[in-house]
């Protein structure tokens, strides 16, 4: 399991996301209250994480701007990936297909415990960032934007981790059914920020925390006792990782999706969310349902995702964040968001050549990821500059007034 959005204070309402923002024009849509509304009923959240984090922030200094904190999250799981993408780039080296003996592995266990300890501060570190800011009174857009753009592509990359865990023998499960994990997770990221753009709330999943320390127990186990841990069946011929594969594709199908869809209908119901037409409010969707079917074809048609998995899959990700991001944007922005993206256009020419010429597929898909992470990088740091320039702040820094 892993982590749906960012943690934010529970059932609050900061400064309004716009005031006049120019950083994007696209079309005017009906005026509701921009201002950042997130709802977290988790007991785990309000009983646990958010007493403990309002307890360790008194120890921040006020000196440290909320978005490094944020930032330094997201190297946090940078780190991680590094890291496994020396000891496991092809993700065989906790079980190869067809490898018999499961207590056989090749990364060093202290990986796996650093790699705990990196997602668990990645995870409070995100709860902090919103607290921090608070505390010194610099809430506002650009908080917003910088934490949960970054979400997008932390909410991939642990899976993206967790792979290493569980290998690739008999014990685990293949690559395609571990990219529909990830397709899985990232999809209800998005269907809880595609229910924000129509309700104008963000309602938090209970799974959100408990995911996060999931994924931290997953790591230190396999650290402290080695990845042969979970090479077991739970019962009769179902492993511990088709088991865990189960409970992510049912917690989607049954509690995100189905709770969103209710929060958009009772938005419309009661008239408290956008009231877009039945074509603007299923616009968002647009682009992942161009993502996701160009992807599983490219997939199942060709060898991209079984001869470089980390390659496929990061370029995948990659085109989902800068989709989520583009979303986000609109959301807090009350702009209409696009029904394709720009990144959806390489990848589908991508796809098509490579069909049709099945040896360029790797060049093809490595020259795909180099441009669609190169765009993802340019889109950020453009619209963090732009709103910098328009609310006349660093992202960085914290206003000398604000340190007393």
């Amino acid at each position: 399991m892993v982590p749906l959005m960012s943690k934010p204070e529970t059932s609050r309402t900061s400064q309004p996301s716009t005031a006049g923002v120019e950083f994007l024009t696209y079309y005017a849509l009906p005026a509701v209250s921009l201002a950042y509304s997130a709802i977290d009923t988790s007991p785990l959240s309000r009983y646990v994480m958010h007493p403990s984090w309002n307890f360790m922030v008194k120890f921040i200094p006020k000196w440290i701007a909320p978005n490094l904190l944020t930032f330094s999250g997201f190297l946090c799981m940078l780190l991680c990936v590094l890291m496994l993408l020396v000891y496991d780039y092809d993700c065989t080296a906790s079980g190869k297909p067809g490898d018999g003996r499961k207590d056989e592995y090749s990364i060093p266990n202290v990986v796996f415990i650093m790699c705990g300890i990196l997602v668990f501060m990645a995870y409070n570190l995100d709860g902090l960032d919103g607290k921090q800011a608070r505390r010194i009174g610099v809430s506002g857009p650009l908080g917003e934007l910088f934490d949960h753009g970054l979400d997008s592509y932390i909410v991939f990359l642990i899976p993206y981790c967790l792979f290493s865990v569980f290998g690739r023998d008999q014990y685990s499960i293949t690559v395609f059914r571990g990219y529909l994990i990830i397709l899985s997770i990232v999809l209800n990221f998005y269907v809880s920020h595609w229910e924000k753009y129509n309700t104008g709330t963000l309602y938090l999943p209970w799974g959100y925390d408990l995911s996060m320390w999931v994924s931290t127990i997953l790591f230190l186990q396999a650290g402290l006792q080695g990845p042969v841990i979970f090479k077991t069946f739970i019962f009769s011929n179902v492993t511990f990782v088709q088991a865990l594969e189960i409970a992510i594709h049912a917690t989607g199908l049954f509690t995100t999706l189905p709770v969103a869809v209710y929060n958009v209908i009772l938005s419309y119901r009661n008239k408290s969310g956008r009231l877009l037409s039945l074509w603007e409010a299923l616009r968002p969707l647009g682009p992942m349902i161009i993502l996701t079917i160009t992807s599983t074809l490219w997939a199942l048609n060709t060898a991209a995702l079984e001869q470089d998995p980390r390659a496929f899959l990061l370029a995948f990700g990659t085109i989902f964040s800068n989709i989520a991001s583009r979303l986000i944007v609109s959301e807090m922005s009350g702009q209409r968001c696009d029904g394709v993206s720009l990144l959806n256009i390489p990848l589908v020419l991508v796809v098509v050549v490579s069909s049709y010429v099945p040896h360029l597929t790797l060049p093809l898909m490595y020259l795909l990821l180099i441009v669609v992470t190169t765009a993802h990088v340019h889109y950020g740091v453009c619209v963090v500059r732009q709103m910098c320039d328009h609310f006349k702040i660093k992202c960085f820094s914290v206003p000398r007034d604000r340190i007393k």
